[in-house]
C-alpha cells in the first residue's frame, strides 16, 4: 500500500487544497488528515461520519479530599509546584508524573487518563477518511497522528485500499514528524517566497533525516516567477523530483468558501490543469520503484 504524504514548512500555502484536488482525481483510496491541531479537511470533503471515537492521553492528578490527611508527601515531592499549601491540585501545572498517586499512603489521589479529542472513520467520495480533532489546549497530537495513521493502514489491508493520501501538519515539529515516518513519500507544497524557499529546504532536510522520499511543486509561481525558479533550481541541486507548478487563482478561496474541491468549483479552470499535471508526475513517481 503507497502512503503519500502532502506537506509544508509552514501553514497556508495550499496543502488542504492540494490533498482536496488530488482526492479528486482518485478512486477507492483512504483519505487521511493529521493536521489534528488544526483539521480543516473536513469541510471540502465534506465526510459522512461512520465511527466516532475518544482519544486518550496522559494523565492528571485528582486529589479525593476525604481520603487526605494533608501528611504533605506529595507536596514534597512534586517537582512542578502543583499542589497548593490547602492541598488542592493545579491541573495546568500538573505535568502527570505520577509521582503523587504512586507516593500517597492513604491511596487519596487517583490519576484518570486525560480525554484529549476525538477521531473518526467517514464515508467520502472516493473511498474512506480517517481524521481527528485535539481538544482546545491539549497536548500529545504527535501521539493522535500516529493513531489516524495506525488506523488509516489498518483499514486499508483490511478492506483491500492500495493508496493513502495525507494532508499532514505544517512545520518541522513532532505532528510533521509522525506524519512522514514510514511514508512512501512526501511531496512538499513551496511557495515563490525568500521564506518559502527556506521552509521547503527545511522540510526537504526533515524528509531526508527520515529516509522519506521527497518531491517538490510550487504554489502561486507566477507571483515571483523569479523566486519560482530560483527553488525549481535548488530542488534539482538536491537530486529532488520537481513535480510542476500551479499558478495563483482565486478560485481555489472561493471553492474552499463554498466546501468544494477546486474541481468541484470549476474543472475548467487553467489551475486544475496544472493539478491534474502535478497528480500524473507524483502518479508516475509512486508508481516506481523509486518510492
Amino acid at each position: 500500500m503507497k502512503e503519500l504524504i502532502v506537506i509544508s514548512g509552514k501553514g497556508g500555502t495550499g496543502k488542504t487544497s492540494m490533498v482536496a484536488a488530488f482526492a479528486s482525481l482518485s478512486k477507492d483510496l483512504i483519505l487521511c488528515d493529521t493536521d489534528v491541531d488544526a483539521a480543516d479537511l473536513h469541510l471540502i470533503m465534506n465526510p459522512k461520519i461512520q465511527e466516532q471515537h475518544l482519544f486518550k492521553s496522559g494523565n492528571t492528578a485528582l486529589l479525593n479530599i476525604d481520603k487526605c490527611v494533608q501528611c504533605g508527601i506529595c507536596r514534597d515531592l512534586c517537582k512542578f509546584d502543583a499542589i497548593s499549601e490547602d492541598y488542592k491540585i493545579n491541573s495546568f501545572a500538573c505535568e502527570g508524573c505520577g509521582v503523587c498517586f504512586y507516593f500517597c499512603p492513604e491511596k487519596a489521589i487517583d490519576f484518570p487518563e486525560n480525554i484529549c479529542g476525538d477521531w473518526y472513520i467517514s464515508k467520502i467520495n472516493q473511498g474512506l477518511m480517517v481524521h481527528a480533532r485535539l481538544g482546545v489546549g491539549e497536548e500529545n497530537s504527535g501521539k493522535l497522528v500516529t493513531l489516524v495513521r495506525k488506523e488509516a493502514r489498518n483499514i486499508g489491508q483490511d478492506k483491500g485500499y492500495n493508496f493513502i493520501l495525507t494532508d499532514g501538519p505544517p512545520g518541522v515539529g513532532c505532528p510533521v514528524i509522525a506524519s512522514i515516518g514510514g511514508a512512501n513519500a512526501v511531496l512538499i507544497i513551496s511557495e515563490p517566497t525568500v521564506s518559502g524557499k527556506h521552509d521547503t529546504e527545511r522540510v526537504i532536510n526533515l524528509a531526508k533525516h527520515f529516509n522519506v522520499f521527497a518531491m517538490v511543486c510550487v504554489n502561486k509561481y507566477d507571483l515571483n516567477k523569479e523566486m519560482s525558479q530560483e527553488i525549481q533550481d535548488f530542488v534539482s541541486q538536491k537530486n529532488i523530483p520537481y513535480v510542476g507548478n500551479i499558478p495563483f487563482d482565486p478560485a481555489f478561496t472561493k471553492s474552499m468558501v463554498n466546501g468544494q474541491n477546486i474541481f468541484d468549483y470549476n474543472p475548467d479552470l487553467p489551475s486544475c490543469n496544472a493539478v491534474k499535471e502535478i497528480w500524473n508526475n507524483v502518479s508516475k513517481i509512486l508508481s516506481s520503484n523509486t518510492t
